[in-house]
Order: structure tokens, then C-alpha cells, then sequence
């Protein structure tokens, strides 16, 4: 028993720095994220790969969900188009029980955002990692939302 205690806590040290390693470039774009985010930049578009998959299940009152994929190109465009609007309407969200989790190469961000203007939260699943070998950069966005 204490083999394997003594065991597994040789491999947690010898891993937490891997994982300390991968989690600091996803904490560094989630942190910026949140600013971009809160202070309506558009530059916020700018963490996403342009390959990103981009994926929404909407639930109308009904309980009917629908799926919304799109293209990333076409969603940092409409990220862009709506910061002046969000801002004018004071519309933004907060994020809480924030996780990272190792998930290949790359690093799988999980929340639940609370969307000031609509007083609902969701989860979102954010996936970074290296952008086409290059810097790191959202390349998957997971999210529920509410009409």
C-alpha cells in the first residue's frame, strides 16, 4: 500500500509540471478572453483558430434544441459586428467553476457562463491548443444558449 501511494504521488509530481506547463498558454488565452470579453474588444475574435469548430444547442422555451454550427471565419465576423451592439446594451457574461483539463496536446476549458442580460447560465467548452502547429488559439467552442 504505501508502494503505491509513494507511487502515485512520484507520478503526480512528475506530471503537475507537464500539466502546469500546458495549463499556462490556456490560462493566459481564457484570462484574455474574459477582458477582450468584458471590455467588448473585437480583438476577441482574434483568439480563435480560423479551422475552429464552432457548435451550439440552443433550447427554446418549448424544450425543442436546435444545433447551430459555423464556420469560424463567418463567427469572428459576427463576433466583430456585435461588440458595438453587446456594449450598448451592457450585455456580457461572467464565468464560474472554471476547469482545465489535459485533453491530447491541447487543454479543454470548461464553465458555466452566466449571461448578465438574459439571467441564465450554460455551459461552454472552450478546446486550445496550437493553431495550425503555430500559437495557441481556441480550436473548439462548445456552447448552450437560450432564445
Amino acid at each position: 500500500m504505501k508502494k503505491s501511494i509513494v507511487a502515485f504521488i512520484a507520478g503526480f509530481l512528475i506530471g503537475a509540471p507537464a500539466l502546469a506547463q500546458m495549463n499556462g498558454p490556456a490560462e493566459t488565452i481564457f484570462a484574455r478572453y474574459q477582458t477582450l470579453e468584458r471590455s467588448f474588444d473585437p480583438a476577441v475574435a482574434d483568439l480563435y483558430c480560423d479551422t475552429a469548430l464552432i457548435r451550439n444547442i440552443r433550447t427554446y422555451p418549448n424544450g425543442q434544441q436546435r444545433t447551430l454550427d459555423l464556420p469560424a471565419t463567418n463567427y469572428k465576423a459576427a463576433i466583430r459586428a456585435a461588440m458595438p451592439l453587446a456594449k450598448a446594451r451592457g450585455d456580457y457574461s461572467t464565468y464560474s467553476g472554471v476547469t482545465f483539463d489535459p485533453d491530447g496536446a491541447n487543454v479543454r476549458i470548461r464553465a458555466t457562463r452566466y449571461s448578465m442580460i438574459k439571467k441564465y447560465s450554460s455551459p461552454i467548452s472552450l478546446l486550445v491548443g496550437p493553431c495550425n502547429g503555430g500559437a495557441w488559439a481556441i480550436l473548439e467552442e462548445l456552447s448552450e444558449s437560450q432564445p
